[in-house]
């Protein structure tokens, strides 16, 4: 099925989109409950990060118990959409545990919970963020990389190889021990966050307060993902995912529930196509 289709089958069962172009589609709505409506697997990956319950405005903060209830079920619901050779990576961060921990990884609490293979943990390091007094700032998240067929599936090396090789011209026996186009950038990526503030706001940054980078699901996709390849994310929030699908040459479903975010991913993406520069708000 190919992404006319797609989107044709989608507004069938979900109704009008908020937006859509030739390389994107858009829903607003709770992805639960739209995920529910769709009977047959449609996408060759998620790309995603969820709420942490901690508070921030488009959540509310609910028991630990319940959360990871919600976090169990949208992601079964989210697994069955998937392909044959599907992968689901999931960016978490922290949250905390009354009387039991400060900043305990969701990675701890929600990664067998999802009905998939455990592939690989990337830690996503940054070097902007809180800083703390009485304990270590944190500087980073982790992204689980999860596949359908624990043998059959995309991972693109040469497609994020890191050029910046230490000693390039080592050589053994007369050859190259260096391939030419770079290093594996390993399990540990370090890409920088969307920083706000009045001078040292990121170029993409929007009015969204917790914004993937573009670096990052730029890496993701052409790592795990092919050119043409349909990306669902549940949690779409300031439209990277479908930024980063559109300039990557694949194809993006979004769900998003608040419809001022909705209205933020539409502008981004209009100016996006007009190549007109993202809008970058600039905080006090």
């Amino acid at each position: 099925m190919d992404f006319d289709q797609t989107k044709i089958l989608l507004k069938e069962k979900l109704g009008s989109p908020y937006f859509e172009t030739d390389r994107c589609i858009l829903f607003c709505g709770d992805s639960l409950t739209l995920q529910k409506k769709i009977d047959r697997p449609l996408f060759d990956a998620i790309i995603t990060s969820p709420p942490y319950n901690i508070g921030k405005e488009y959540e509310e903060i609910v028991s630990l118990d319940k959360y990871i209830d919600w976090s169990t079920e949208w992601l079964a619901d989210s697994c069955e959409l998937l392909r044959e050779r599907g992968c689901l990576l999931l960016n978490l961060g922290y949250t905390n545990v009354a009387d039991m921990g400060r900043a305990i990884p969701l990675s701890y609490l929600l990664w067998d919970k999802v009905p998939l293979f455990l592939n690989q943990e990337i830690v996503w390091n940054y070097s902007a963020g809180v800083a703390c007094r009485k304990y270590l700032s944190p500087r980073n998240e982790k992204i689980l990389w999860y596949v359908k067929d624990k043998t059959h599936y995309t991972f693109n090396l040469d497609e994020i190889r890191d050029p910046n090789v230490k000693y390039p011209n080592s050589k053994r026996h007369g050859k190259s021990r260096v391939n030419q186009l770079g290093k594996n950038p390993s399990d540990v990526w370090q890409i920088a966050k969307v920083t706000t503030g009045k001078n040292r706001a990121s170029k993409e940054r929007t009015t969204h307060p917790c914004q993937f980078p573009l670096e990052l699901v730029n890496r993701l996709l052409r790592g795990f993902t092919n050119k043409n390849e349909i990306v669902l994310d549940p949690f779409v929030g300031s439209g990277t995912t479908i930024e980063a699908c559109i300039t990557n040459d694949r194809y993006c479903v979004g769900f998003e529930i608040m419809p001022s975010y909705c209205e933020i991913i539409k502008n981004r993406i209009e100016n996006l196509v007009l190549q007109k520069p993202v809008g970058n708000k600039e905080e006090e």
